[in-house]
């Protein structure tokens, strides 16, 4: 469920990404250098963003955005919603399988509406087939003076990306660059661009018509950022620097949702409350505690409040903490004790604490309410191994291998490696963290212990076949 931060406090998991360039506070990704690595490199293996792993909202999600990718033709199982770690709003697809969302866009979202407004626009990119156009056009228009303008958009988000005055000295050279290239090849690039984004527009609309949803979240996003489109692009918010909002784009998305049947439709109330929860959650876990306790004073009695506050007094730290901490999620649990994610922070809280035995008790629960949880076996067996019982280990080893059927999680991988290094199955072991290191991006290090573990594999095995497609890897260039 969830990992280490930055400073010393704990956060929620965060597991290196599958895909290519980064987003920072003030530069977040700029289109054409995102889609330029994202031709040359395999998302599989490329430099990852801080990809947050969480079974409560991931399901979430999940549930969001299944209706969409029906509507949109996008089948069952073939489009994932990943969560980056990164307090701006913003959300984006690199290519067809995955739609990318931050964390501030959930946090700052007020609806359910809001968020799948934003998944039903990337469903339209992703359907649209809008990435593999663009990269055919750069493909096309691959001219010395676009290289150019391209390694300066590349030495901006980096500046954006390294922050202070040595981002900012690379910003102004990224900028420098930029101006001295050819104008004409980029404008023509912006141009293809907005119309892609109108094209989105309406194609998250009809998504949501089709499942009988309002666009008004849509709107409302949008909306938000109307007031930059004329703001330098240095201070603009990510989002509108990778989604431009036009004037005359946003009347034609008002007229469009006026017509809708659907405009006065509203979220349930139960899935209102799931939204409400995941982003007490995501504050209690990421925000400092006295921000949590601000947001979510102690007059504030509603269920996600006291969520927020019981995670923040576990990381509040000093002597009663966690005492003080589990003695809140007690207080959920016992008014929701079919709630699994509340039994499943009670055991996280346990093992950041030490107490593994006595979070593994918490986690079978949180697993038997939830069964179809990876991430919550993921947790499970690893509480189980840090138990350092041996007869554990075999039900690790089960737990392990179920999730990883469902999720190529490169935790797993690793907690799988360690089960076999102490059953002993050494070769077994190397092969499994060499894919941990591949789906981290890795290649150099995964090809090292997939050479080691190939010679003692039984060959045509299923390890032996995966470790030989490793070996022969060679990364886009």
């Amino acid at each position: 469920m969830l990992r280490t931060r930055k400073g010393g406090r704990s956060a929620m998991r965060i597991a290196k990404g599958s895909v290519c360039g980064s987003a920072g506070k003030s530069a977040g990704l700029a289109l054409i250098a995102v889609i330029i690595g994202a031709a040359q490199i395999s998302p599989a293996v490329a430099q990852g963003l801080p990809l947050i792993r969480d079974s409560e909202i991931e399901a979430l999600l999940t549930d969001y955005a299944k209706p969409i990718f029906r509507a949109a033709g996008l089948g069952s199982g073939r489009v994932t919603v990943r969560i980056v770690r990164n307090e701006a709003f913003n959300a984006f697809v690199l290519d067809g399988s995955n739609v990318f969302m931050h964390t501030g866009t959930l946090m700052q979202s007020n609806s359910p509406n809001e968020v799948i407004g934003v998944i039903a626009h990337e469903s339209g990119h992703i359907a649209g087939g809008h990435m593999a156009a663009l990269r055919a056009r750069i493909a096309k228009d691959q001219t010395r003076a676009l290289l150019t303008q391209i390694i300066g958009i590349g030495a901006m988000i980096a500046g954006g990306v390294a922050g202070g005055d040595s981002g900012r000295e690379t910003l102004a050279g990224g900028q420098a660059v930029m101006q001295g290239g050819q104008d004409v090849i980029m404008r023509g690039l912006l141009s293809e661009r907005r119309s892609q984004e109108s094209a989105a527009d309406q194609a998250g609309l009809k998504y949501l018509n089709a499942t009988k949803q309002s666009g008004q979240g849509m709107l409302t996003t949008f909306e938000r950022f109307q007031q930059q489109e004329y703001v330098s692009d240095q201070y603009k918010d990510p989002f509108v620097r990778s989604h431009p909002v036009a004037t005359d784009r946003l009347a034609r998305l008002r007229d469009l949702i006026s017509t809708s049947p659907y405009i006065g439709q509203a979220d349930p109330p139960a899935l209102q409350l799931r939204h409400d929860l995941m982003r007490a959650k995501l504050a209690g876990y990421l925000d400092r505690p006295s921000t949590v306790f601000n947001r979510y004073g102690p007059a504030d009695k509603s269920l996600p409040a006291r969520y927020a506050r019981a995670i923040a007094r576990f990381f509040q730290g000093g002597s009663g903490a966690l005492e003080a901490s589990i003695a809140e999620v007690d207080a959920l649990i016992k008014e929701n004790p079919a709630n699994a994610y509340f039994w499943e922070v009670k055991g996280d809280i346990l093992m950041r604490s030490g107490k593994m035995k006595e979070a593994v008790p918490q986690l079978r629960q949180a697993l038997k309410l939830a069964p179809e949880s990876p991430l919550m076996r993921v947790q499970l067996a690893t509480a189980l191994q840090n138990t350092n019982q041996p007869e554990t280990l075999n039900e690790s080893v089960e737990l392990l291998r179920k999730a990883l059927i469902e999720d190529q999680n490169p935790q797993a991988f690793r907690m799988l490696a360690n089960a076999y290094y102490k059953q002993g199955k050494g070769p077994e072991a190397d092969a499994m963290t060499a894919q941990a290191y591949f789906l981290e991006g890795d290649v150099k290090q995964s090809q090292i212990f997939a050479r080691r573990a190939q010679p003692k594999l039984r060959q045509g095995s299923p390890e032996w076949i995966k470790n030989d497609d490793i070996i022969n890897f060679k990364p886009q260039t």
